[in-house]
């Protein structure tokens, strides 16, 4: 059975972490309860609520949203219920109906969508969905909250003569208005409501002459608020017929409560299930803020998290607009316990946090900031030992209280159990205390617990180097400036850089060198050792960095070559279908202009005809009969193609049009002849001439003949010169 102390989630940030989901909720109850969660005791039920998570997470993407689970909540209501012959108000009521309406929905969409929310789906199996209560509240309450009038025949009587009643209030008050104000007995005002009943501004020296009952007087005294006697006695006989409905409507409540009351289980059950989905969307939605996924829950005993960020500092820096380093962290059989070194504000607590803070939110059934190839599996305790826990109400130092919790540690350390312990052996004489620390970090380790530890000492250092499932890791720095590059690598301890951090800050560096003197030579040059390491780790991390940065550049420019290429393809193909086209117009053309002429010649309607229908059925004959589908698509691609080559002919023309501004020095044109090889002055084809005709050449290209202006012909072998 999983049993995670309050001390280990307080230790880890983990009640941030509910405060930010609590913000999410959109209920009280949601809110208060997204406050209470705490890691799962069964694995089957935790299963079940990251399961739940996972797939509300989805619902943002696709497109069957699950509908809105708002509430307000009815926990005064279901007090009430519970007690007998109690009943509720009619705002009560709605409230009720509204949270049955929003339960049915909402079950009706999980049952309807079972293959996508297979696990909410399973949530609400046991929960029945029932219309009874709406209508019963209904047939009651209209949709603003008020009793209907036909809610009993009783009260739809006693509403009928109020109706009746106000007429005559209103007759009576309209005929008394009109007596006294031509009268002149009524101030500028001439009416008011006193005590919620219509009474006429009487001037003071008249109130004498008005037959009525006095209400009231203004503050100066000058008006008296008088109640006409004709209306007093329907206003009496209204007094009468409202208290009447008063009864009539707590009659009514009485029996709808005693209706909805059997439902109280339901309702409670209604109530528990929207506030539970609430948190699940909280969930969710804090999952969205922060790249979370479910990683792959294993039973084999390793901890990979690739690519983890810390969820509250990814968080922070988002909103500062600030970069968050992640980690890649993997604990396993054969590496159980990490030794994480180097210098202060280098990130070591905040990578030993991060696996801590994830694991956690996981077994409380959160998604994680993690990469999808990421796996772990469940553990039994989580212990922490983070940061400085004086207790001055038990009078222990900083050391005692670490040493009672390393007592508690080997009470509950197993192979199921993952420590976390940050500082490890300070807060006593270093030879000492790091001693009793390195026996404490034996016996965790023949224990089989995994865990990750931080620390400065060399002993732990060697320890952990000599140790076959153990290993150093320490926090990169740069070699040139110290600062922190935030990026974990396993495998190496790390160097504290006391003496050059000191330097940096200024320190004189004669002082730096009297304090080296005052250690051992060799502690010195292990240190010096490790720095050196970790330098060319440094280094060697840059190169890699920006090689992998080349490559990607050069991945990038290939594909926008390859892009380019396949555009100038298209064009290409594209070009030379709508020359091929153009040419095919022609030649019908110049057939067309051949019938026309010999039309002209003989006025033989027959031969035209006949001609004319043979060019259409050679042309006919040549088609293939698209599909609508390809059809338009053909359109399309004329309509494009055309676009395009516009452009190109606007462009041409352009140039053409400066050519023409520029001066040019006409050469004499040479005599065309039968034979000769021409070419047009805007083409490329290239034909000989049949026949010359006037100032017209009949011009063979081969497939077919042109008639064309001598004008516009050029020779050949003119134009190569």
């Amino acid at each position: 059975m999983i049993s995670i102390t309050e001390k280990t989630l307080q230790d880890l940030q983990f009640p941030t972490v509910l405060e930010t989901i609590s913000e999410m909720c959109n209920t009280d109850i949601g809110k208060q309860k997204a406050l209470e969660i705490t890691p799962f005791r069964e694995k089957e039920t935790l299963m079940s609520a990251l399961l739940q998570t996972s797939e509300y997470v989805s619902s943002f993407q696709n497109n069957n949203a699950i509908p809105n689970h708002g509430f307000d909540a009815i926990t005064y209501e279901i007090k009430f219920l519970a007690i007998e012959d109690s009943f509720l108000e009619v705002g009560s009521f709605r409230k009720i109906a509204t949270i049955s309406e929003t339960t049915n929905v909402l079950l009706a969409f999980l049952n309807k969508f079972n293959d996508y929310y297979p696990s909410l789906c399973a949530k609400s199996s046991g929960i029945q969905l029932t219309k009874e209560i709406v209508t019963a509240v209904d047939v009651v309450v209209d949709k603003y909250g008020e009793i209907k009038d036909n809610a009993s025949p009783r009260l739809l009587e006693i509403r009928r003569e109020m109706n009746l009643v106000r007429g005559k209030v209103n007759q009576s008050f309209g005929s008394a208005l009109t007596q006294y104000n031509s009268l002149g007995y009524l101030d500028d005002i001439k009416e008011s409501f006193v005590q919620n009943r219509r009474v006429l501004a009487v001037l003071a020296m008249y109130r004498r002459k008005v037959k009525g009952s006095i209400l009231g007087s203004s503050k100066t005294g000058s008006i008296a608020y008088i109640e006409p006697e004709n209306t007093l006695k329907y206003s009496r006989e209204l007094s009468n017929l409202e208290y009447e409905e008063k009864e009539e409507i707590t009659k009514i409540l009485k029996q709808l409560t005693n209706a909805i009351r059997p439902f109280l289980p339901l309702l409670i059950q209604y109530q528990d299930f929207l506030s539970d989905i609430d948190v699940i969307a909280a969930k969710a939605k804090y999952a969205n803020r922060i790249n979370g996924i479910l990683p792959t829950i294993t039973e084999n005993r390793r901890l990979y998290f690739r690519e983890a960020y810390h969820p509250i500092l990814y968080l922070t820096n988002k909103q500062k607009k600030e970069i968050t380093h992640p980690q890649t962290i993997e604990l396993s059989q054969e590496k159980r316990i990490i030794v994480i070194s180097g210098p202060n504000a280098g990130g070591k607590t905040i990578s030993m946090k991060t696996v801590g803070l994830l694991q956690l939110m996981l077994q409380s059934g959160m998604l994680i900031p993690v990469h999808e190839r990421s796996e772990t599996f469940l553990f039994d305790r989580i212990l922490t030992d983070i940061g400085d826990n004086q207790s001055i109400e038990n009078h222990l130092s900083t050391y005692s209280y670490r040493l009672k919790n390393m007592n508690y540690f080997l009470k509950k350390c197993n192979k199921k159990t993952m420590f976390l312990i940050d500082e490890f052996g300070t807060g006593s004489d270093p030879e000492l205390g790091g001693a009793l620390a390195e026996i404490f970090l034996e016996e965790f380790y023949h224990r089989e617990a995994f865990g990750l530890i931080t620390t400065h000492y060399s002993n732990l250092k060697i320890l952990a180097n000599e140790l076959p499932y153990a290993t150093n890791a320490n926090m990169l720095f740069d070699e040139k400036s110290l600062e922190p590059m935030y990026k974990l690598v396993l495998g190496q301890a790390g160097s504290s850089f006391t003496f050059e951090v000191a330097q940096k800050n200024g320190i004189p560096f004669g002082l730096i060198n009297r304090a080296k003197k005052k250690i051992e030579i060799g502690k010195v040059r292990f240190d010096k050792t490790i720095a050196n390491l970790q330098k060319e780790r440094s280094k060697l991390e840059k190169t890699s960095i920006n090689l992998k940065e080349e490559e990607t550049k050069a991945r990038e420019e290939s594909k926008k070559m390859e892009d380019i290429n396949v555009k100038i393809k298209q064009k290409l193909e594209s070009y030379q279908e709508l020359y091929d086209s153009n040419q095919k117009t022609i030649y019908i053309g110049q057939k067309i202009e051949d019938i026309a002429e010999k039309y002209f010649n003989n006025k033989n309607k027959k031969d035209l005809i006949g001609e004319f229908l043979k060019i259409v059925e050679i042309e006919n004959s040549k088609r293939k009969k698209a599909t609508p589908k390809e059809a338009k698509a053909i359109i399309e691609k004329k309509k494009e193609v055309i676009k395009e080559v516009t452009v190109v002919v606007e462009e041409i023309r352009k140039e053409k049009k400066e050519k023409k501004l520029k001066p040019v020095i006409e050469k004499p044109k040479p005599i065309l002849k039968v034979g000769d090889r021409v070419r047009m002055l805007d083409g490329k084809s290239v034909g000989s001439i049949d026949s010359i005709e006037k100032n017209k050449a009949i011009v063979n290209y081969g497939i077919f003949t042109s008639k064309v202006s001598l004008d516009e012909l050029e020779l050949v072998e003119a134009a190569k010169k």
